[in-house]
């Protein structure tokens, strides 16, 4: 037998731990540069307290209490204590690390719940502690051929969406949204490489799906195209061009962007469509004389 409860997912969107997503299932969420917390921020990060705020759990809701000198602030206002919605952002200190608050469903076995419930109720119970850690890069449950194999068709429906880019974090309540650089998208990044029409988030048959709107096959899910439309599973990575923006998929409408090493070929090579320097870079002598005479041979067509 299992039960779903919620556990809480902190997406770091600015500080040391940018790009890094956590995720905690105890009913009390420490924060703070003392190494007992939940989330210990580094020892040098002085704005931050040893101990400067606490997310606690009261049911099936989160609520954030300050304990700093330097403030806690949800969505740039200073709190003492507030409770929390999916898509807040979290300041730890004025001018300190921003985090975007998530939670998620999970199932869990009942006989483990019933356990850890005696165990916390003797007070023996240590709390874990979760270290930052990049996002999991687990398989998908299906490989991406199989699943951009069927073709479903974008409609308006009203479930939730929330993207996090930066330190923009945007949430909607129908899809489909569109992303690209044109002023008309619903989600503009302008990036280079990034078209006016991107890419377009969208849910049919019970999943959220991401289509590639660009006929070059730029964005792509776990690597495989996504020019016919790929369902998203949990876990699953997203680039949108082959040097990003990077993004994995965290499940009910959520999407979060993540650091990626681009590879040196993406790096010498630029993304299709994407403008392309006109200044040369320098190169040895034999390589621009022969730059310069197939020019030429173009010139005199």
């Amino acid at each position: 037998m299992k039960k779903t409860i919620k556990i809480v997912q902190l997406v770091h969107i600015q500080g040391p731990f940018k790009g890094q997503i956590q995720e905690f299932s105890e009913d009390k969420v420490t924060i703070g540069r003392n190494p007992s917390c939940s989330l210990v921020f580094p020892p040098d990060l002085a704005i931050v307290s040893r101990n400067h705020a606490e997310i606690v759990r009261e049911g099936n809701r989160f609520k954030v209490v300050d304990h700093s000198a330097n403030g806690t602030f949800v969505n740039g206002k200073r709190v003492t204590e507030a409770y929390l919605k999916d898509g807040d952002v979290l300041t730890i200190a004025q001018g300190g690390p921003k985090v975007s608050f998530l939670t998620k469903e999970i199932d869990k076995p009942a006989e483990q719940i019933e356990t850890e419930e005696a165990i916390q109720d003797e007070g023996a119970m240590e709390q874990p502690h979760s270290q930052p850690s990049a996002p999991e890069s687990s398989p998908p449950s299906a490989g991406p051929q199989l699943r951009s194999s069927s073709r479903a068709t974008p409609r308006e429906v009203m479930v939730p969406l929330v993207i996090q880019f930066g330190p923009t974090l945007r949430s909607y309540k129908k899809v489909p949204v569109i992303i690209g650089r044109h002023p008309n998208c619903h989600f503009r990044i302008e990036q280079s490489g990034i078209l006016d029409r991107h890419a377009e988030i969208f849910f049919s048959e019970d999943h959220y799906w991401i289509k590639d709107l660009t006929s070059r096959q730029l964005v792509l899910v776990n690597g495989a195209a996504a020019d016919l439309g790929v369902p998203l599973s949990p876990h699953d990575e997203i680039s949108l061009t082959p040097d990003g923006p990077f993004f994995t998929f965290l499940g009910g409408g959520r999407l979060a962007q993540i650091e990626k090493k681009v590879s040196p070929a993406a790096e010498q090579s630029p993304a299709v469509g994407a403008p392309v320097d006109e200044k040369p870079s320098p190169q040895p002598a034999g390589k621009v004389e022969k730059k310069k005479s197939f020019f030429k041979k173009v010139l005199k067509r």
